[in-house]
């Protein structure tokens, strides 16, 4: 019963600090994407965490938004080392210096679930300690809890009618709660360095797995740089081109070949050392099924032959929807998006910015992009932002279809190919030969006057809205004229009582009648015809037309032509680590 009473007051308490914070920012004078970032902001730990998971939908928030989301700060303020030291001996049962000779008091970096501290092991091992906040899983439920309540609250005409709240509360649930067990993060890590063991230039931090719980996970100390500082890359004779070439080509085959992906490969995630890319932080991964990744080709091949159809089918097998959308209305979504882009080179196409669109194509026709695709999607936008930095010139899409291109042979199981073209054959011959008797039943059954056919007929909602309207001003008008020749008639009586001479009934009738007139004329003035449009990048909506400048420049340099064809690029065989000048592979 007390906890019970202790829990319905935290819930309070933490529900006041929620609605100070809305009125500080003025929620009731509407939301940009700014103040969305900084209520969460102010809100703490847990709704940073939400916005962070919230940034990768596009395909429920306008594109601003979640661009704006993805600025939400990392580093908050870190808690206390007593805390620190709380959490780790909670979770081996003994005081830390039995298994660490020294630890950091202060913290290498602090974020909404964990922070990290500098530690020893007793045999000398150089680590790093990932602690998780002090009661966080307690936390972020309660507040999960009072946003289901919330949710409630919405009104049917908002944002609710358009997407599930408590669908998208439940995904983001369990997106976080997988990403504070950290048995789950150390097995990414296995799983990631298992993948990527033929990659000489590709490195992940050793997990020492005895040390490792739920709340706590230790890690070899990287001493590397990070991807972003070009001015010590340089001066220590690194290529930025080649380092942004494998980038992009080791993120093509995590998505492409293992469907294992990093999920939040910002500059933070991904260091530089002894000529290694270093992958870190592996919290939240992304995963694409088989089939996922074979829809995926799909619609690069249908992107390459310029066939709307394919890409229809494409989104459709893709994404989850509660009603079928109009074929005719996502025909008319892509065909846009094909006169964006269609026109344009390989090199010229920014592939965050057409995964962002073709988002908001989805969600004008209320489709939802599965998991994999929404992380895939945050994990371009971040792969972008990397090379624009350190190499511009880099184009992620060309190099993709270089790949792809490299592998279809290789790839292909042409056994499998053999046997379900073999089937495919079989189930048509068979289909064939039934096709005569077919014919002669019809027309049997047309000489004997028993042929029907049955039409399914499906309105289009614009054709829907249209004749609802018809059919409502039909009725007024009905009701106008009822109205109009009943009065008339009841005012040539001498009926009472009377309204300046008029009988009051008959007035009434007219005046019934002229509030249906200016109803029906006012509706008329201010209905808009609503045209289909989309989001551009600046978050205004506007229709589709071609687009005739670059978003690029093309060419990703001859080293990465080499690298991805699996020739010898000077005195590099196969894959290599990254070289600096001076020196070989």
């Amino acid at each position: 019963m007390q906890k019970n009473k202790d829990a319905s007051t935290a819930h309070k308490s933490r529900l006041r600090e929620i609605t100070a914070v809305l009125k500080k920012h003025g929620i009731t004078r509407g939301v940009t994407p700014e103040k969305l970032r900084l209520i969460l902001e102010d809100l703490g730990p847990t709704f940073i965490k939400i916005g962070q998971i919230m940034s990768m939908h596009s395909d429920i928030l306008p594109k601003r938004y979640c661009d704006e989301l993805m600025r939400l700060c990392y580093d908050v303020a870190p808690m206390p080392f007593k805390e620190v030291t709380e959490v780790i001996e909670a979770a081996y049962g003994c005081p830390f210096f039995d298994v660490f000779s020294e630890i950091d008091e202060k913290p290498l970096g602090s974020a909404s679930i964990a922070q990290v501290h500098r530690a020893m092991l007793l045999d000398g091992s150089r680590v790093v300690v990932k602690v998780q906040r002090k009661d966080i899983y307690e936390t972020m439920a309660r507040d999960i809890a009072l946003l289901h309540k919330a949710v409630k609250l919405v009104p049917p005409v908002s944002i609710k009618g358009m997407v599930d709240l408590d669908m998208v509360l439940d995904e983001l649930w369990a997106v976080t709660r997988e990403e504070m067990n950290f048995l789950t993060e150390a097995a990414n890590m296995e799983e990631f360095a298992k993948n990527n063991q033929d990659v000489a230039y590709v490195d992940v931090p050793k997990i020492y797995q005895e040390y490792t719980t739920m709340h706590v996970l230790v890690m070899e100390y990287v001493d590397g740089c990070e991807i972003s500082d070009k001015e010590y890359l340089t001066e220590n004779g690194y290529d930025l081109k080649e380092i942004g070439s494998k980038l992009v080509d080791n993120y093509i085959k995590q998505v492409m070949d293992d469907g294992f992906f990093h999920a939040d490969p910002h500059p933070g995630n991904v260091k530089i050392r002894d000529g290694k890319i270093v992958w870190m932080d592996m919290g939240m991964m992304g995963r694409l099924t088989d089939r996922d990744r074979e829809l995926i080709g799909q619609a690069i091949q249908g992107i390459a032959m310029n066939d709307i159809g394919i890409i229809q089918d494409v989104v459709l097998e893709l994404g989850e929807f509660k009603e079928r959308p109009d074929p005719s209305v996502l025909y008319e979504g892509i065909s846009g998006l094909m006169s964006k882009y269609g026109t344009l080179e390989l090199g010229q196409i920014d592939i965050a910015e057409v995964m962002m669109d073709l988002m908001e194509v989805m969600k004008e026709n209320k489709i939802i992009m599965p998991h994999g695709l929404t992380m895939l999607a945050r994990g371009l936008t971040h792969m972008e932002g990397v090379l624009a930095d350190i190499a511009p010139e880099i184009n992620i899409i060309e190099i993709a279809s270089r790949h792809m291109a490299g592998r279809y042979l290789l790839g292909r199981n042409w056994k499998k190919e053999l046997k379900n073209s073999g089937k495919t054959i079989f189930r048509s011959i068979h289909k064939a030969l039934n096709i005569p008797g077919l014919v002669s039943d019809m027309l049997h059954g047309y000489m004997k006057g028993q042929v029907k056919v049955n039409l399914d007929l499906h309105a289009s909602a614009e054709l829907e809205r249209l004749l609802r309207r018809l059919i409502r001003n039909i009725v007024m008008g009905l009701w106008v004229m009822a109205l109009l020749i009943s009065s008339s008639i009841i005012c040539t009586t001498d009926m009472k009582p009377k309204i300046m001479g008029i009988p009051a009934l008959g007035a009434f009738g007219y005046m019934i009648a002229f509030m249906i007139v200016m109803y029906v004329f006012l509706k008329h003035i201010f209905s808009k015809n609503k045209g289909r449009s989309f989001y551009d990048r600046s978050g205004q909506k506007k229709r589709y037309g071609p687009a005739d400048q670059g978003k690029r420049p093309s060419g990703a340099g001859s080293s990465t032509g080499s690298l991805l064809s699996g020739e010898p690029s000077g005195n590099c065989t196969g894959y290599c680590v990254i070289a600096r000048r001076g020196a070989g592979c």
